[in-house]
């Protein structure tokens, strides 16, 4: 059996929606033995500078004003990932704080209203049955709005704002050229925070840095690299609704490695956040069933 372009890339992107919620396992074990701004330093500027040799001539060829666009979503992308690493420092449930994260993506159609355009009516029920998911959660007696939770709010927050400069930039920008600059712009923020805030130290564990380097290898480059070209072999719709499935993974995956267990009010406020993301994307996803057109 012959699979088509678009069936492989989107089985791709499954495999991206993977490799993302990987990452998160990834990071939280370096975090053991490596300071969160450093870490995060050192993984996105090795990334960014992988993603820039391979796409050197792109690079080269870009004009003043897709340097400029691409700087400014990578300055967003690099504070939203200081707010993301110190949630996934200090959070106490990591399956609840990709959830949290991923609200960045419900909350895109309302910075695109804030910046002038008209978001569709679904934008506001996506948002209001995410705030009834972040009620769920503030009601469980197990779960706090710690700092870990407030910097992924935080960052789910930059990210909404980051995806909207990206969608911009990207409609002119070669795509590998793009990243490249927005893994760079990451680790090109994170240093002077670093260096306000953390003693500069390299980890001395040799497991600390297979998990740095997995995460830089896989985690960033490959995620990337993958997500990229998966996208320009598929539909927008098709897209959209799979990288849905992130944050359910990273649940999944958080319950398997590190043995969370989520009560009924978290695994409630966390269906009710994925309920938004749907929400959201709800044209797309009646474009993948075949209801749209």
């Amino acid at each position: 059996m012959v699979l088509s372009a678009s069936v492989k890339a989107d089985l791709t992107l499954v495999l991206v929606t993977m490799l993302a919620a990987v990452g998160w396992i990834f990071s939280k074990e370096a975090l053991a033995g490596i300071a969160p701004l450093t870490f995060i330093f050192l993984r996105f500027s090795s990334g960014g500078m992988v993603l820039a040799t391979v796409g050197q001539r792109q690079l080269l060829a870009m004009s003043r004003q897709q340097w400029s666009a691409a700087i400014r979503s990578g300055i967003c992308f690099g504070a939203a990932m200081v707010f993301w690493i110190l949630g996934l420092k200090y959070g106490q449930h990591l399956g609840v704080g990709a959830f949290l994260t991923s609200l960045g993506a419900v909350l895109v159609p309302v910075v695109s209203w804030l910046m002038g355009e008209q978001p569709p009516r679904s934008a506001w029920v996506s948002v209001a049955i995410a705030v009834l998911g972040l009620a769920c959660l503030s009601l469980d007696g197990e779960f706090v709005f710690g700092l870990g939770e407030l910097s992924f709010l935080m960052a789910a927050l930059l990210f909404s704002f980051m995806f909207v400069l990206t969608s911009r930039a990207a409609a002119k920008t070669p795509a590998v050229a793009l990243s490249a600059i927005q893994l760079l712009m990451v680790g090109i923020v994170a240093l002077p925070v670093l260096l306000l805030m953390e003693e500069w130290q390299l980890p001395d564990a040799v497991d600390i840095w297979i998990w740095i380097i997995l995460s830089i290898l896989l985690g960033t480059c490959g995620r990337f690299f993958l997500q990229v070209w998966a996208q320009g072999k598929t539909s927008p719709s098709a897209a959209a609704v799979i990288m849905v499935l992130e944050p359910v993974w990273t649940a999944f995956l958080a319950a398997l490695w590190f043995g969370e267990t989520t009560s009924a009010m978290q695994l409630l406020g966390c269906g009710l956040i994925f309920l938004a993301l749907l929400a959201s994307r709800w044209r797309s996803v009646l474009r993948l069933l075949g209801m749209a057109h």
